[in-house]
């Protein structure tokens, strides 16, 4: 049998895949990452999800789904994916909001645990319209505010209305860009919550810095990158012309390594 989206086409019914077994009162570990090889160090170094994105640099965007088929074949750890259709701000016009809603779509097909989207209004606000179609065409899987939490002009209200609009987490930095500077915020947060919608931290957190946050705040999810540059094999290197914005970004990438993300694991294991 098949489902019709809102445009009449037929949609194959979503692949279940069964949420991973988690042991009760374990501090989760989530790694950003962009690839392959990415998500398969993270699940050996420990991590208990990945969020999988394209465009790091601006933020995170949508991961192609030859991408997030790749990985989902890879890994057996919780695989959440970004849908954000642009860097920039989380206001969307009508041709992007269709296309986060094509591409929930497609990461259900894929076989995903969850998914990873913000819409905000024009007045920093939380869009709760639009982001119940999404929650709603999502369902069954879970659901993780991003960080255009961060960009609301409230934060306490924005966490009332996607607590009342039933979103599973929401990742954080308290508003700030370090969550070592937002911890107030974050125990905060985590109070109001109640339990209603797991706050997850982020905001450059390292093996230094974890255990203060977390025992600071009391949140039970931390998220972070850890990415590192790695330089191309490439032997041959025309420095005349670049590809992208970013400088010298032609003969390097970014990976994840396996021992940092066992590293923060064992950090926060300590706790």
């Amino acid at each position: 049998m098949q489902s019709r989206t809102a445009h009449g086409a037929r949609e194959p019914l979503p692949r279940v895949v069964a949420q991973p077994q988690i042991r009760p009162g374990k501090i989760l570990l989530e790694i950003c990452l962009d690839s392959v090889e990415s998500a398969a160090a993270a699940e050996r170094g420990g991590a208990d999800r990945v969020e999988l994105c394209a465009g790091l640099p601006e933020g995170g965007t949508t991961p192609s789904a030859g991408m997030i088929a790749a990985v989902r074949r890879k890994v057996a750890i919780g695989l959440q994916v970004m849908v954000r259709p642009r860097g920039g701000d989380f206001h969307y016009s009508a041709d992007e909001f269709s296309i986060m809603q094509r591409d929930i779509l497609i990461a259900k097909q894929l076989g995903v645990n969850g998914v990873v989207f913000g819409i905000l209004t024009v007045d920093g606000n939380v869009d709760k319209d639009r982001m119940r179609q999404l929650i709603d065409l999502a369902h069954p899987l879970k659901v993780t505010c991003h960080r255009a939490f961060d960009m609301t002009c409230d934060l306490a209200r924005a966490l009332d209305d996607l607590m009342d609009m039933g979103v599973d987490r929401v990742l954080t930095s308290g508003g700030k860009k370090s969550a070592v500077d937002a911890m107030p915020t974050l125990a905060q947060l985590v109070q109001q919550a109640q339990g209603r919608i797991s706050i997850m931290a982020c905001g450059e957190l390292s093996i230094v810095n974890v255990k203060a946050v977390v025992e600071y705040t009391h949140v039970r999810e931390v998220h972070a990158g850890l990415g590192t540059a790695v330089t191309s094999a490439m032997r041959f290197k025309n420095q005349k012309i670049s590809m992208g914005t970013l400088a010298n970004s032609e003969y390097q990438h970014i990976v994840v390594p396996e021992s940092g993300v066992r590293e923060l694991r064992a950090a926060i294991d300590s706790i």
